[in-house]
């Protein structure tokens, strides 16, 4: 049964990733997933010490408002100091997460995380932390977390997939529609603040970010539609999550550490066939080209 807990969080953590992942890549966004994963290590200490609490609610509000002011201040310095975009979302994210591991530091005997579970996680431990309804167990807390941000996130998208879609796409013609192009935005950071918070415990920031990033970076290598990206992502990140399982037993490594290598061999696997394919392709319009000078 532990395997089965184990492997239906990681599966709904990269299902869950690649969705909002599919945006973060097509608005070239990705350093800002980065730098969300890894600012809301200061919303959640922060949110427990200040709470005194390990609610679910409590770590989801508290990380969701630090990755929201990760986008803001982000935005703000590139704007106003005039830096470039990557260069002020370096400055931010670097600033919170040494601001959150300082706070673990300090206050480690009353907050339950530490540095190695900050960056790497430890799914192994995932069955031993259950919910509980009187003499019911419900299964593990993380898995029930990462189900409901699944959930958000898979009716925000579905109910707003046109928005989406549109401010991805042309963001110029949506400003003139008057379609708020801002608020979609924050809504979508919202989305990549509440998956990453909901992954943080049981994956680390590495696996969020990978998962974030490496399953919709292939799909955008394959895909001829929105719809099909979203769908090839969820599958390259669920293949991934698969054969790392499958990894980690066979060299009995971590199984956080093996999907993401998984995520980044599926995504060489595939660079190297399309390679191939279009030297293929090549190959034979040379030849159609050659057979046709003889035929001349």
């Amino acid at each position: 049964m532990h395997e089965f807990w184990i492997l239906a969080t990681a599966s709904l953590v990269a299902i869950s990733a690649s969705m909002v992942g599919v945006f973060l890549i097509l608005r070239r966004m990705a350093l800002l997933g980065d730098a969300i994963s890894h600012s809301v290590l200061l919303g959640i200490v922060g949110g427990y010490l200040l709470s005194g609490s390990r609610s679910i609610a409590v770590m989801l509000i508290s990380a969701t408002l630090i990755g929201l002011l990760t986008a803001w201040l982000s935005n703000a310095l590139h704007r106003l100091g005039k830096l470039q975009t990557d260069a002020s979302i370096g400055i931010v994210f670097t600033l919170f997460f040494a601001l959150g591991v300082i706070l673990v530091s300090l206050f480690s005997g009353q907050v339950d995380l530490d540095q190695e579970c900050v960056l790497y996680g430890e799914l192994a431990f995932v069955p031993f932390d259950t919910i509980t309804f009187g003499n019911l167990e419900a299964g593990p807390r993380a898995f029930w977390m990462i189900g409901l941000v699944f959930l958000i996130n898979l009716g925000v998208l579905v109910l707003a997939y046109e928005r989406f879609k549109l401010v991805s796409f042309h963001p110029a013609l949506a400003i003139s529609l008057g379609v708020n192009v801002a608020f979609w935005h924050y809504l979508l950071m919202t989305l990549v603040s509440l998956t990453t918070v909901a992954s943080f415990e049981a994956v680390g920031a590495i696996l969020v970010v990978a998962l974030l990033v490496i399953p919709a970076s292939s799909a955008y290598l394959w895909a001829k539609s929105l719809k099909s990206m979203l769908w090839i992502a969820a599958a390259y990140g669920q293949a991934s999550v698969l054969i790392g399982y499958a990894l980690a037993r066979w060299l009995d490594s971590s199984i956080a550490a093996s999907i993401g290598v998984s995520s980044g061999l599926l995504l060489f696997l595939t660079l190297g066939i399309l390679q191939i394919r279009k030297l293929k392709q090549k190959t034979y319009v040379d030849h159609s080209l050659k057979a046709e000078a003889v035929e001349l």
